[in-house]
């Protein structure tokens, strides 16, 4: 190696004195603002500068410690720069390192931390979801059932739910009409007028007009038995009769309610509540007069009866029957009404 070259310690020779660019080895660089060449200098030590003679030393800054985050990653804290600087990754890009690191690496610990949570709270939702939609998407009941009993059941829904609707308006028609002040009192007197009446008419105690039928029975060789008479007032009862009274030959008359019984009596005569009646007889009955006539002459019934005994049924249908016989006031001894 000769004078002009020095070791580098890199291997390679180096001229003594430093190349400046613009010109050869070895000349200064002529333009004015030319940097130090000692500066451009890739050997040039990169340390703080020493201290002259004449300045105080500087002591130099020492960086706090960085406590790692373990949230997963590893973080090389050997490669953070005393200075702050970036230092290359493995990647070989920079990156920045030092004080910014420690809070980078906390964000991010922190939403991971949130996603997670996140995740299991959607996930238990979804869950209980599924869960329940198969619960209650599967019934055996209706499962097995067939398709027209399923119709049938949904039109019988459809029926009860009309009858309910029409329940409830009536119910609130009369509810208003009873809170509607003077109209109110005056609607409640005229039911309850109404209802008297009714149950008037029911119990025998208030004489009562109407469309209706004359039913007479007429012996033959055989007297007219209490049976046919009796069978005869369930028939027409059962036809839609609201009244009825039995009148006897000799003008005697009976109110018929619930709770009047027939018996024979002496020399083909019957017992009405007590009463005793000759015959004819004739039942006054105030009701749909087509309906209870088509009751009593049924194949089997009342009228096939007396006939087959010899005695005969006549009708006589009535625009306005009257029922002007009266019953006593029943005296109840032990029902009592519910309270």
């Amino acid at each position: 190696m000769s004078d002009e070259q020095t070791d580098t310690g890199t291997g390679w020779p180096q001229p003594a004195g430093p190349v400046r660019p613009g010109g050869p080895a070895g000349e200064p660089d002529p333009r004015p603002d030319a940097p130090d060449p000692d500066e451009l200098s890739p050997l040039a030590p990169q340390g703080p500068a020493q201290p002259s003679d004449d300045e105080p030393a500087v002591e130099p800054d020492v960086e706090p410690e960085v406590e790692p985050v373990d949230d997963g990653a590893t973080v090389d804290l050997s490669a953070v720069s005393r200075s702050g600087e970036p230092v290359a990754g493995s990647d070989g890009l920079a990156e920045p390192v030092g004080e910014s690191a420690a809070p980078a690496v906390a964000g991010r610990s922190r939403w991971s931390t949130a996603g997670v949570m996140i995740a299991a709270l959607l996930a238990l939702l979804g869950f209980t979801l599924v869960v329940q939609l198969k619960t209650t998407s599967t019934d055996p009941t209706l499962g097995a059932t067939r398709q027209e009993d399923l119709v049938r059941i949904l039109s019988d829904l459809d029926a009860r739910e009309n009858r309910l609707q029409q329940d409830i308006r009536a119910l609130e028609d009369s509810q208003r009409q009873l809170r509607s002040g003077e109209q109110g009192r005056q609607a409640a007197l005229d039911e309850a007028t109404r209802r008297a009446d009714e149950l008037g008419i029911l119990a025998g105690t208030l004489p009562a007009v109407g469309p209706g039928l004359t039913v007479q029975f007429d012996a033959g060789v055989k007297p007219i038995s209490a049976n046919r008479v009796l069978d005869a007032v369930q028939e027409l009862r059962g036809a839609g009769a609201e009244a009825m009274q039995i009148s006897g030959g000799d003008r005697a008359t009976v109110r018929i309610i619930a709770s009047t019984y027939f018996l024979d009596g002496d020399n083909g005569s019957l017992m009405v509540e007590g009463r005793r009646l000759s015959g004819p007889y004739t039942i006054t009955v105030i009701g749909d007069p087509a309906t209870m006539r088509t009751a009593l002459n049924i194949p089997g019934g009342v009228v096939a009866s007396v006939r087959g005994d010899g005695g005969n049924v006549t009708f006589g249908e009535r625009e306005v029957a009257e029922v002007s016989a009266l019953h006593v006031p029943i005296k109840l001894e032990h029902a009592r009404p519910v309270s």
